[in-house]
């Protein structure tokens, strides 16, 4: 994915690191990212809190918010991007939570339903997507996204 070179080489030009906290892609992103040759020139790692105790407990995702906004929301995406960031050590870390599917989860979240997360510098925007496709093509679509998001950060959100 050419774009996914295109985001590191942003990111190190100016002097960034980057870190991910993964939930529905399953590490598919830092497998993306680190495919790149020279990835660990910015990219410092990963974690997948699949599960929903992970989140607490590493990306340090507040229980309260899980329970009233659900594992699926943009509140969570968010705190898993700045626990990350923190966890890490990372100048930016991104996130992402959702179904994939094959069944809507519980709190009636439906497949395709994707929340991202971005944190850099302070801080941090959610971005909710409703993807289609399968299980595979809904985790590849929300990595594509991730990287997007990242690039985002050098055009839309630079200024903010």
């Amino acid at each position: 994915m050419p774009e996914t070179k295109e985001m590191l080489d942003l990111l190190a030009k100016e002097g960034l690191t980057l870190g991910c906290v993964e939930s529905l892609t399953a590490g598919l992103f830092a497998a993306t990212v680190c495919d790149v040759p020279g990835a660990s020139a910015v990219f410092a790692g990963g974690l997948v809190t699949y599960d929903p105790r992970l989140k607490v407990k590493l990306a340090d995702v507040s229980q309260k918010s899980i329970d009233l906004a659900g594992v699926v929301s943009a509140e969570v995406a968010s705190q898993m991007a700045i626990g990350g960031a923190k966890t890490l050590g990372v100048d930016v870390c991104v996130s992402c939570t959702g179904n994939a599917g094959p069944t809507v989860q519980k709190g009636g979240e439906p497949v395709g339903k994707v929340f991202l997360g971005l944190y850099y510098n302070g801080y941090t925007w959610s971005l909710p997507l409703q993807l289609d496709g399968d299980r595979r093509k809904i985790r590849e679509q929300t990595v594509e996204n991730m990287v997007e998001f990242v690039i985002s950060l050098f055009t839309v959100h630079k200024d903010s």
